[in-house]
């Protein structure tokens, strides 16, 4: 029996304004299924998976053989790391083939994949969120730079898990002298997708999700190519009665809808049953998060937490690096940084564990591939990923082991587009005991393996990539702290206590970098005291606001957070923009942020005199922007009274699109 049967005998008799509409049973759906499908699953771990769905399935092909030889595109990892998710349809016979983003939360499909059962890929998670989208604007390919120089590059594995697997999916290409990799989006039969509310006409809502993820996207790859969406939801509302733009599936997308008849089958995410704060209902306190014991973990994520700067958009992979976040919330900064989570949260405090890749308190829910469109496109500024194995080139592996195959998840996407990366890890493993206390650090027993290595076993990361496009990368552990460089990997600081020789050089199959002599790691991470990185974060040097980019011919003063309180600050400011503006003998273009900025009411006016002496000599045009109403009425009266364009703009994304204009 076809798909046009199935559904027709599940919904004949039911006109638009009937009761039913849609709605069919777990059983019925799984019916819906052909043998030799490409069936989508959209969530990860546990958020917004249909495990009712999945249940059927798995039912139906035990009692019947059917469907069998299935393709399962995922881009997220589906499971609870045992027999949840897409672990239920781990089956020989039932699979033959999957494309997933991540394998570690699904042991039972990454077995079969390393056994040689069924064909498999592993790509980056961001790619197989986007392909949907081409899939369903029948685009023959998605073309990225994501991948380049890793294992998903056709020049290495290509994104092959094994022998049998022997399709190439991923090709290299050449646009304007730079390398590419084109994906070749896989169209969808059956879309299974997951909401909150839906009515007999197939509209659903996600008000109790957690996540929106590639739900939409996911439904048009299947819609446009002939396939069939079956959505599970918790609950069913009267026809007409969901708000428009509550709607994220339209009715015309959904073929049928299943109720969820077990509440362990429709969870939140399989930690939570459900936690409002996660849905984005309303906040909850974030104030009495359990500080982080005076441990490996904690002087690592101390340490990473350094690299933070005000108004920095972050992404914490799972792991060693959910810990930063943890420090942030002690030294009281997290207002002034921006914790993302690759799924697409933007703001709050993102979840870790099992509920891993919600957040609590965001600022923004947005779909997977739009949140990868962001990164992708650079607007992350720093990611703190696991570091757990890396090589004297520079390259990390945090995919596959020996006979254990984790995936690369988001991280592909994640490491090669943030302006900056920081890996975080233990640098050993398998039983490494560390103490710290006395102000440093003690190896009580090392660990029985070594991270850093000659050879990585598979390339997640590209150290020679990153090194050709200048990107900042610091590999940070308990013990010290190494940076790339187009050399290779140079020692740059050592916690106290440390023996260079004994503790680091002998713990590594190779011999880093030692230039000069390692820096001490700041003492004030190996003691039980706050750190001051509120004060430090706010306090930023002069020197250390003002810039000249070369490339740009562009003047940005950074002003955000700095406050004036005596004519010197005036001074400091004066001087050092005539040491940066007076060699070039040229008048430049300017963008000045005054976010945040602070200035006692006596000093306006010397301030704003000293503005216009230095826009009359070096500024060609100039643009200023804040966020607050009050400064930029009172800085433009100001900039009006000296005869100087007063508009203020409230972004700098209009400050610069106005520079531009000139």
């Amino acid at each position: 029996m076809d798909h046009l049967s199935i559904i027709t005998k599940r919904t004949s008799g039911f006109s638009m304004g009937n009761e039913k509409g849609k709605i069919v049973t777990a059983k019925e759906a799984a019916e819906i299924i052909k043998d030799g499908d490409v069936v989508g699953w959209d969530g990860i771990g546990g958020i917004g998976f249909a495990e009712e769905i999945a249940a059927g399935i798995e039912k139906r092909f035990i009692e019947t053989g059917h469907p069998k030889n299935l393709t399962l595109y995922s881009p997220s990892g589906l499971g609870d790391g045992k027999s949840r998710g897409l672990n239920r349809l781990a089956h020989e016979g039932l699979i033959k083939r999957v494309i997933a983003g991540h394998y570690g939360f699904t042991p039972k499909l990454a077995r079969l994949a390393l056994d040689n059962k069924i064909e498999a890929y592993n790509l980056p998670q961001g790619c197989l969120a986007q392909m949907l989208r081409d899939a369903g604007a029948h685009k023959p390919r998605t073309i990225t730079s994501v991948g380049v120089g890793t294992f998903v590059d056709p020049r290495l594995e290509g994104g092959k898990v094994n022998s049998i697997t022997k399709e190439d999916i991923v090709e290299l290409m050449e646009l304007d002298g730079k390398e590419y990799l084109a994906y070749k989006p896989q169209f969808i039969d059956v879309a299974v997708i997951r909401g909150t509310t839906a009515d007999a006409n197939g509209n659903i809502t996600m008000e109790k999700e957690a996540l929106t993820l590639e739900v939409l996207s996911m439904a048009i790859a299947a819609k446009n190519n002939g396939g069939f969406v079956i959505a599970q939801v918790e609950r069913i509302a009267e026809t007409g009665s969901l708000r428009p733009r509550e709607v994220k599936i339209p009715g015309i997308m959904a073929d049928c809808i299943v109720v969820a008849s077990d509440p362990l089958n429709h969870m939140q995410t399989y930690g939570t049953l459900y936690d409002p704060s996660f849905a984005g209902e309303f906040p909850v306190p974030v104030s009495k998060l359990e500080p982080l014991t005076l441990d490996a973990r904690k002087v690592i994520a101390r340490r990473a937490a350094f690299e933070l700067v005000p108004n920095c958009v972050v992404n914490l992979g799972v792991g060693m690096a959910e810990g930063v976040a943890t420090v942030a919330a002690e030294e009281g900064i997290l207002d002034l940084i921006t914790l993302t989570a690759e799924p697409g949260v933007i703001g709050g405090i993102p979840a870790g564990g099992s509920d891993f890749g919600a957040a609590r308190n965001a600022d923004s829910i947005i779909d997977q591939p739009y949140q990868f469109d962001f990164y992708d496109g650079g607007g992350m500024d720093i990611a703190f990923l696991g570091l757990a194995q890396a090589d004297q080139h520079g390259n990390l592996n945090v995919s596959k082991f020996g006979p254990k195959l984790a995936g690369c998840g988001g991280f592909i996407n994640i490491s090669q587009n943030s302006k900056k990366v920081v890996f975080v890890g233990t640098f050993t493993a398998a039983g490494l005991e560390v103490l710290v206390g006395d102000g440093k650090v003690n190896i009580e027993n090392e660990g029985k393996l070594k991270k850093f290595i000659d050879q990585v076993e598979q390339i997640t990361f590209s150290g020679k990539v990153a090194a050709d496009n200048n990107q900042p990368v610091l590999f940070i552990t308990e013990r010290c702290v190494l940076e790339l460089t187009k050399k290779g990997l140079v020692l740059k600081e050592v916690a106290p206590g440390v023996d260079i020789e004994k503790d680091i050089v002998s713990q590594m199959e190779f011999k880093p970098i030692i230039d000069e002599t390692p820096i001490p790691m700041d003492d004030r991470i190996f003691s039980d005291s706050p750190m001051g990185l509120r004060r430090e974060m706010l306090n930023v040097p002069i020197e250390n606001r003002i810039t000249y980019d070369e490339e740009q011919d562009i003047f940005f003063a950074n002003f955000e957070y700095f406050t004036i309180r005596k004519p010197e600050d005036i001074s400091a400011i004066e001087a050092y923009a005539h040491k940066i503006l007076e060699p070039l003998n040229k008048r430049v273009k300017t963008i000045i942020n005054y976010d945040n900025f602070d200035i006692l009411p006596e000093l306006i006016d010397e301030y704003m005199d000293m503005v216009k002496q230095l826009g009359d000599r070096y500024y060609d045009s100039v643009t200023r922007y804040t966020t607050s109403t009050f400064m930029r009425m009172k800085l433009g009266d100001s900039l009006k009274e000296r005869g100087m364009p007063p508009h203020i703009y409230d972004c700098m994304v209009k400050a610069g699109a106005a520079l531009k204009r000139g």
